[in-house]
């Protein structure tokens, strides 16, 4: 782990060193000031549980990002806390291979990611180990494909105009 960038001093730095102690192969830092926790898939939901317990008890949101051009890595879920008592927030981030992008499920440590997860899963193709109704949520049930990975070929929808009266 490299230095720990924030001040243990203050109460989210606090937060955060007693995270960091507890898990020494999460990477801490603050590229654009708000504290970010790269995490292993498999540390995830022991990492969100602790950081709940630490304070961290607000969900805001979940969801995915496709680095095409990544050897490794090639997707991200990223995961966002929010701590209303020391007043900041937390960006968690699991790196997953693009062959078969798996982590497990927050829903039971955090009930409200359960849609974001199946958002993710629907136009992304991540799955969520451990996910109560792991189904999709915006596209039909037989589409084919997850629109929004950017190998995913562009289509389009043919639409039909009206033919428009000319003015006279």
């Amino acid at each position: 782990m490299s230095e720990f960038p924030f001040d243990p001093g203050t109460p989210m730095g606090a937060v955060l060193a007693g995270l960091a102690e507890r898990f020494p192969a999460v990477e801490f830092s603050a590229p654009l000031g708000d504290p970010v926790a790269r995490v292993a898939p498999d540390d995830l939901v022991a990492l969100a549980t602790a950081a709940r317990d630490a304070g961290c008890n607000t969900f805001i949101d979940l969801c995915a990002v496709d680095y095409l051009a990544r050897p490794e890595g090639r997707f991200e879920v990223v995961v966002h806390l929010l701590s209303m008592e020391a007043r900041f927030r937390l960006r968690l981030v699991v790196a997953l291979p693009g062959d078969d992008p798996r982590v497990p499920s927050l829903t039971g440590v955090f009930p409200g990611a359960n849609f974001y997860e199946r958002e993710a899963y629907d136009l992304f193709g991540v799955r969520f180990d451990g996910h109560p109704d792991l189904t999709r949520l915006l596209l039909p049930d037989d589409w084919e494909g997850h629109p929004l990975r950017k190998d995913h070929p562009v289509g389009s929808v043919p639409v039909q105009f009206k033919a428009v009266e000319e003015a006279q």
